[in-house]
């Protein structure tokens, strides 16, 4: 069956799209993904059993009456978005980033909704999987997309625009992040860059950081047409921090007029999120009173940048991910606050291949000139990059022992890590 025959029958004879046999609903058409340690064929029976409407295989072992055969599923999947993209008139806005992509696409979602019927990529399905997904979840209604992008190697941002086909991108900024699969800085900037090359070849815009030294240069070298962040629209647009006890609060400045922010979001490196938010709905037409209250009535979830008031400490719960800059970046922010006692939690940042180990040093480092009454850090690399200046926890499970019987009170918490650290196993603990 060609692509074709199978999108005729995803618009006419289906309720959508699963990859995932335990979670797959009536109707739905399941595609048999390949994974490290399983064969996605094997689950085709089940999904079929809750109720799929047809199952879409590459193994022709497990063919039955309700399957369609095709040479590659993961492939096909993503035929299949690209198909569907073609056929729905929204325009797509992609964003990528070593930080701040996600936080960035959750708050232009938040703007363009006052306008336009939005789709945004939920949680993280941002990948070659959860794109194709995100996309395919799409109504014909639906007038912009946004669509987080992620990468932990070269080609993947090229693989997912081929699918997507933005008419407007964001690089948010470009960090030492996934160095296992890019090898270095320069690594991280060539695969960001991937976007900057697509919306070269379709005449797409790329709304940009003109602060940002590395971006600003591959702007001038790659793409045809750019928006900057402090003029989006011919107007000059200043975004400044205030001062502000916990969350960030902003200051903007647009023609002759001056609007004040008060973030739910903490930290100040959400600066050049919200500057990227701005820029982008004014660009495209949103009035700056509907911007400004979009962005003050957004509340951050999903552990990033998030605060949480328990019955026996404030938490800046930011442990959804981690890499060398963006943990950086929240020790130098947790660090400029004023608040009486503060704690220091971080787990390991992981994918950093031969780098780890000096990274992790380097955050050490910077925690010796830092005012904190107490810091842990979790995780194998931290305890081996340790000097013995801070107290390690080999995992999770040993600091959650340790909390029991020293618990943290009457503090402010900063917990950091890479999602695989767990780390939100020990909130109820704080």
């Amino acid at each position: 069956m060609n692509t074709e025959q199978l999108y005729k029958i995803f618009r006419e004879e289906s309720s959508g799209v699963s990859t995932d046999s335990r979670t797959v609903a009536k109707g739905q058409i399941f595609f048999a993904l390949w994974g490290q340690n399983y064969n996605g064929n094997k689950y085709a029976s089940e999904a079929l059993d809750k109720g799929a409407a047809y199952a879409v295989i590459d193994d022709p072992v497990y063919e039955t009456e309700k399957t369609i055969l095709v040479d590659d599923c993961l492939m096909e999947l993503q035929a299949l978005a690209a198909l569907h993209r073609k056929t729905l008139k929204a325009s797509v806005l992609a964003i990528t980033g070593t930080n701040g992509k996600t936080t960035t696409k959750e708050l232009i979602a938040a703007i363009m909704s006052r306008k336009l019927k939005v789709h945004y990529t939920k949680g993280n399905l941002n990948n070659e999987i959860g794109l194709p997904l995100t996309i395919l979840s799409a109504t014909e209604d639906t007038e912009m997309m946004i669509l987080e992008m992620g990468t932990n190697h070269l080609g993947e941002i090229r693989t997912l625009c081929n699918i997507a086909r933005p008419d407007y991108g964001i690089i948010t900024n470009v960090g030492t992040a996934h160095l296992e699969g890019f090898g270095s800085f320069e690594g991280v900037l060539r695969a960001k860059s991937e976007l900057y090359e697509f919306l070269r070849k379709v005449n797409g815009i790329a709304i940009y950081d003109d602060k940002n030294p590395y971006l600003t240069e591959k702007i001038y070298k790659i793409v045809n047409r750019a928006v900057p962040y402090s003029d989006p629209t011919g107007v000059g647009l200043e975004v400044e921090p205030l001062p502000s006890e916990l969350n960030l609060a902003v200051s903007v400045k647009y023609q002759h007029r001056t609007y004040h922010i008060q973030t739910c979001l903490f930290g100040s490196y959400n600066l050049e999120n919200i500057k990227a938010a701005i820029a982008t709905g004014l660009f495209l037409g949103v009035d700056m009173e509907d911007i400004t209250d979009a962005i003050g009535k957004y509340q951050p979830g999903n552990n990033r940048s998030q605060v949480k008031t328990t019955p026996n400490n404030t938490l800046v719960c930011d442990s959804y991910n981690a890499n060398p800059t963006s943990m950086m970046l929240a020790i130098n922010s947790f660090s400029e606050l004023k608040a009486g006692k503060k704690v220091i939690i971080l787990g390991d940042m992981l994918e950093l291949g031969d780098k780890s180990l000096d990274e992790h040093a380097k955050i050490i480092d910077v925690l010796k000139s830092i005012k904190a009454d107490k810091i842990f850090l979790v995780g194998g690399i931290f305890h081996k990059a340790s000097d013995g200046a801070f107290k390690t926890f080999t995992d999770i499970g040993k600091l959650r022992d340790y909390l029991k019987n020293d618990p943290v009170k009457s503090s402010f918490v900063l917990i950091k890590g890479s999602r695989g650290m767990t780390l939100e196993k020990i909130y109820d603990l704080l």
